[in-house]
């Protein structure tokens, strides 16, 4: 779960009664893309012939560009989420990242989502005694990604929403 109860106007679009403006939005969709693609090989490398989280975060990409539509990027991430409903550890967390980065086209709350699962594919292929470095490494990975316009606004949800996912942002 990744989602507070009270959704924050600043992750919720203009068009939808929040302050998101469309140029942040696209920052989100292709931050959370980086952060999905940084962990991705930890699926590709159990599931070699299977695209469909690839595909997600190109398609989050793509509608990034303004070059698909949100129905179609959701399309996306809801394949790479079945992608990961079979598998466990790295590799069901890596597709569970993909899948989230997609869906940020259609709630951009989902930037989230993708960053806290690819800190947990980070953690589940670190051996166990490095698991929680791994994790934080992973975050302020994540966190040099973000491009300057966003960045106070990820790490206050960040900071927010910690609890909901799994506590992965004490970095």
């Amino acid at each position: 779960m990744i989602f507070s109860k009270v959704r924050d106007p600043r992750l919720t679009t203009v068009r939808r009664g929040g302050t998101l403006q469309d140029a942040d939005h696209r920052l989100l969709a292709v931050w959370a893309a980086d952060c999905a693609q940084h962990v991705l090989h930890f699926f590709e490398q159990e599931q070699p012939t299977d695209d469909r989280p690839r595909q997600a975060i190109e398609q989050a990409r793509a509608w990034a560009r303004g070059e698909l539509t949100m129905t179609q990027a959701r399309t996306a991430a809801g394949h790479a989420m079945g992608a990961a409903r079979a598998l466990s550890g790295a590799a069901r967390e890596a597709a569970y990242a993909a899948g989230q980065a997609a869906a940020v086209a259609h709630v951009a709350a989902h930037e989230l989502g993708a960053a806290a699962y690819a800190i947990r594919a980070a953690r589940a292929a670190a051996p166990k005694e490095e698991w929680l470095e791994a994790g934080r490494r992973e975050c302020r990975w994540q966190r040099a990604q973000l491009p300057d316009d966003i960045r106070e606004l990820v790490l206050d949800d960040q900071r927010l929403r910690n609890e909901y996912c799994w506590f992965v942002f004490d970095c």
